[in-house]
Formats: C-alpha cells, structure tokens, sequence
C-alpha cells in the first residue's frame, strides 16, 4: 500500500475530490494547509505573499492504483502555472482501523 499527499490549488480542490470520487476513490483525508515552493511566494505589486493557501489531500491506495490517482489529481489540478502543486508517494509500512483493531 501507499499512501499519495497530493497538495493542490484551492481553487481546484472540488474537480478533484469529484474526479477522485468518480475513479472509484472516495475515502480520502483534506486539510486546508498554506506553504510555498521554490519561488518562496508570490510577489503581486508592492506586496509580497510569503505563504500561499492550498489543499492537501491524503489517499491510502494499493500500490497498482498509484498511476491511476496521480492521472485523476494531475489532469484535474493542473492549470500550468506556477503553484499547481505537487503529489509525494510513500510506502505505508502498516494500518489498522481504530474501531476494529483490525489491520488493513
């Protein structure tokens, strides 16, 4: 299993909680979280915005699935400016559901 982070615009968080749920992927975790990337925020006159509000969205997913979420997330998410985000995959080690003790 994996897990994928996938951290994207605001604005586009809706397409792709839709498009993840319509792929057959509706259990995920959101936080509304502010970050920057290497530009280190955006300048937009005489201010300067240091830290920038995006999504993250957290999915656990079996490891021949990954493809598939990262297609859903890039082709809903994707404007082609700078910010559009990034997607991190990772191992999960183990899981266990809290109610049951039961591991996944």
């Amino acid at each position: 299993m994996k897990i994928v982070r996938a951290i994207i615009r605001p604005e586009k968080e809706d397409d792709v909680v839709l498009a993840l749920e319509g792929a057959g992927f509706p259990a995920m975790t959101k936080a509304h979280v502010f970050g920057r990337g290497k530009q280190k925020g955006l300048t937009v006159g005489p201010i300067h915005y240091d830290l920038l509000p995006k999504v993250l969205l957290l999915l656990v997913v079996n490891d021949d699935e990954v493809e598939k979420v990262m297609s859903v997330i890039t082709d809903n998410s994707k404007t082609g400016f700078i910010g559009d985000g990034k997607i991190f995959i990772s191992d999960i080690e183990r899981a266990f559901t809290v109610r049951t003790g039961e591991g996944l």
